[in-house]
């Protein structure tokens, strides 16, 4: 299983109730919050260990998730220190953290140690850390401060990076089978004015992940994420523009938004079949006492560059089909009244005619389950869903589930055992008519029900016709299964 991450949360207030919030100067959270207790600085990358999820933070501590949605304190690694990070490798889980350095206590002088396990569950025999031993340092007066270290393993070498605002930002090579340094290695300088570096590796391009602005300071904080990119893994690195990130260059890749202020201390999750997430704490959510949080959010790319997105926000769409039809209840038409007269100029004055009602479009609907099926988009209330988390109902990496119903009804699409989907009378909460919306890397969007049986190899909302959608194993090369959502 491929580590994931998702930002989850709470249920959404109608529209009036967020206006009345923003007129009493509440501003609600536009995007979706993990549930149970998040709390966590610098938080590592994420991984799987024996069917559970972990990350691990500053001064030892770490979470744990069997979803990726509901977080909860998790088990302590020894060593303390800050800003660890973690890779399986083989067999073994490598964590990499920090002791001193950080202008505090130990000022600039740091060590970069490794140790590893061969399993994160504290419940496991095999759950036992074993120190690797130190790889890098920094000696307090020399043009670095070796914390916050990243792995990344690609085209079969091992690379870590370290450091922060003092000096530079350095990378050295491990071996990719036993984390310790290769004899020899000396290290490069690729970046200055950042920390918390993260890598990927994609299409031929190295990236560089780093965190810009300040930190440790709540509301205040004005972290967020950067990137730059080279075709080396030792650089030089540029951003978009050109700028080298040795020269301080990097393109926003995100910032605070909503309630969390300062994001910093990215990790890539990758969920398979396109679907990519990131991992990073807000340095406060300010719906949770300003406290440092975890978060996780779609990953999208433009042009070659990572961009990171918010969940879907909830509200009324059309669900456009990219094959190019609409998702809508399979009733009969209700035709607006209209006299055809060709194509002369009008003789009298034009003025506006009413769209249809719902109350008008209602009249062909059944009073029991509705079929689905896609059409022209017509701008028909038979076309309209909308789409609201569900509290308690829980969620899967970075996306709440939630119900999908035809706007101003209790009409919900469900999944069906036959791989049909329906419109139910009335919403119920049951598995079936729980939703899960994942944003997909080109910027569409993948429509899974909470009964899919492998949530790694889901079945999702497809275009099986020109009309027909089903529920069927997701394939990412095609586009029968990809959705945009647009406000009608």
């Amino acid at each position: 299983m491929k580590p994931g991450f998702f930002a989850a949360a709470a249920a959404f207030a109608f529209l009036p109730a967020m206006l009345c919030a923003q007129e009493r100067g509440v501003h609600p959270n536009p995007v979706a919050q993990l549930e149970g207790e998040p709390y966590i600085h610098d938080p590592s990358t994420i991984v799987e260990s024996d069917g559970k999820f972990y990350t691990f933070g500053t001064r030892g501590g770490g979470l744990v998730s069997a979803d990726g949605w509901t977080w909860n304190s998790g088990p302590v690694r020894p060593g303390g220190g800050v800003a660890p990070d973690v890779i399986k490798l083989g067999d073994r889980y490598y964590v990499s953290w920090a002791v001193g350095g950080g202008g505090m206590n130990g000022g600039h002088k740091s060590d970069v140690k490794i140790m590893w396990t061969k399993s994160l569950d504290p419940a496991s025999k095999d759950f036992k850390f074993h120190e690797v031993g130190t790889v890098a340092s920094s000696d307090g007066f020399e043009n670095n401060d070796a914390i916050d270290p990243a792995f990344l393993l690609a085209e079969g070498r091992l690379w870590l990076t370290y450091g922060t605002y003092f000096g530079t930002i350095r990378m050295i090579e491990l071996d990719p089978k036993t984390a310790e340094r290769l004899p020899g290695n000396q290290h490069v300088d690729i970046a200055i004015d950042m920390e918390a570096t993260a890598l990927m590796h994609r299409d031929g391009w190295y990236y560089l992940l780093g965190t810009h602005g300040t930190c440790c300071d709540g509301p205040n904080s004005t972290y967020n994420i950067r990137v730059g990119r080279s075709r080396s893994p030792l650089g030089p690195y540029v951003d978009n523009f050109g700028v080298p990130l040795l020269k301080g260059g990097g393109k926003l890749a995100w910032g605070s938004n909503g309630r969390g202020m300062g994001a910093g201390h990215f990790g890539l999750v990758d969920l398979g079949d396109g679907v990519e997430k990131f991992s990073f704490h807000y340095e406060a959510d300010m719906d949770r006492s300003a406290r440092s949080v975890l978060a996780i959010l779609p990953l999208t790319w433009k042009n070659g560059w990572p961009v990171g997105q918010e969940n879907l926000r909830p509200g009324t769409y059309e669900i456009q089909s990219e094959r190019g039809g609409a998702l809508q209840l399979a009733v009969d038409e209700v035709r607006l009244p209209h006299s055809w007269r060709g194509w002369d100029a009008p003789k009298e004055p034009v003025k506006p005619v009413p769209g249809q009602t719902l109350a008008q479009n209602q009249t062909t609907w059944p009073a029991s389950t509705i079929p689905v099926d896609m059409g022209y988009y017509q701008v028909r209330a038979n076309q309209h869903w909308t789409i609201e988390p569900v509290a308690g109902a829980g969620g899967w990496f970075g996306a709440p589930y939630v119900k999908i119903v035809i706007a101003g009804t209790t009409r919900a699409l469900a999944a069906t055992p036959s791989g049909d989907v329906v419109a139910v009378a009335e919403f119920s909460g049951a598995p079936e008519q729980l939703w899960r919306i994942d944003q997909l890397g080109d910027g569409t969007f993948r429509i899974i029900p909470k009964t899919t049986p492998d949530p790694f190899k889901p079945l999702a909302l497809s275009a099986v016709g020109a009309s027909t959608p089903r529920l069927v194993r997701f394939d990412p090369a095609s586009e029968a299964g990809k959705w945009t959502f647009r406000k009608p």
